[in-house]
């Protein structure tokens, strides 16, 4: 049967779904799921048999190649100060970066976000929770951690967000907030002004890449909020 069919490995109820929203129910707030889109049912199926280890992290259409592929389709991946224009972004996952993301309760409320070593889960930084804030604030100020992280240690390494909105401020520049500024989103505003500053005062080198949530399952640094 010809249409993509997503393969979950491990999730609430493994198998084989043809409905994207019926695979992110299995697999939603479940520990370290693995599931992965593939072109057609057939493709799947084999992939299912096959398990997640040949499979998960190799990218889309079941590749089990060795190398790295890029794709210019659908990038967003940012480079420097001159990060206007996006890059071509990796299809297979860098495990040696680090992954960011946010944990809120209520939009606007509490705000807490970390980030992690890709690879191993290891948290790196941790902050909050903040009082009164946005996802899309937290996801920006977490990506600038991120470099900020990277930066004192003179390390290039690939940042990976979930946020298009966090990777469309740092590209642009520009932070398009409408949270209001007072006494009670003092913090969260302080926070995001020094990340602003940070992007227009510190050249970088590292990669900044959208995490593939439906062909990678959750980022590593995932709350389990959904």
């Amino acid at each position: 049967m010809a249409g993509k069919h997503y393969v979950v490995w491990v999730g609430k109820q493994p198998g084989i779904y043809a409905v994207w929203k019926d695979c992110q129910e299995q697999v939603n707030g479940y520990p370290e799921a693995k599931y992965k889109s593939f072109a057609s049912k057939q493709e799947a199926e084999k992939a299912f048999r096959d398990g997640w280890q040949r499979h998960w992290g190799k990218g889309s259409g079941g590749s089990t190649g060795g190398g790295k592929t890029t794709t210019a389709k659908a990038a967003t991946s940012y480079r420097s100060k001159a990060a206007a224009v996006p890059l071509e972004q990796n299809k297979e996952i860098d495990y040696d970066s680090i992954s960011v993301d946010v944990g809120t309760h209520g939009n606007p409320g509490p705000v807490e976000y970390k980030g992690v070593d890709t690879q191993t889960g290891e948290v790196l930084f941790y902050v909050g929770p903040i009082p009164n804030g946005t996802n899309n604030l937290g996801e920006f100020i977490a990506v600038v951690h991120a470099l900020d992280y990277l930066h004192k240690q003179g390390s290039g390494k690939t940042i990976y967000s979930d946020s298009r909105t966090a990777l469309a401020w740092i590209r642009n520049r520009k932070i398009a907030s409408t949270l209001k500024r007072d006494e009670s989103t003092k913090r969260i505003w302080e926070l995001a002004d020094w990340a602003l500053n940070w992007l227009n005062s510190h050249p970088f080198t590292n990669r900044i890449e959208k995490w593939n949530t439906e062909e990678w399952g959750e980022i590593r640094a995932d709350f389990g909020r959904k």
